[in-house]
């Protein structure tokens, strides 16, 4: 069975979790332990893996991540998908 996501990249939302994980003023590891209060968890190195687009990103991971930066999900994909 072929792979949903053929090529580089195993997510669409990493330069965009980079970008509001920066605004806010987190570390990866803040970030990390910020999704732990959640109970999700995610290591520092996840997060890193996330942001370069090399690990993929599950629903309830993607819920905690625009929570704790405080945006929509929709926000966390590539504007040219949320049109």
């Amino acid at each position: 069975m072929p792979r949903i996501i053929d090529g580089e990249y195993n997510n669409l939302v990493g330069n965009q979790v980079r970008y509001f994980r920066k605004k806010r003023k987190l570390s990866q590891k803040q970030l990390s332990e910020k999704l732990e209060t959640m109970a999700i968890y995610v290591c520092r190195g996840s997060i890193s893996r996330i942001e370069d687009g090399s690990r993929t990103v599950t629903d309830i991971e993607l819920y905690g991540l625009a929570t704790i930066l405080e945006t929509s999900i929709e926000s966390l994909f590539p504007e040219k998908l949320n049109k």
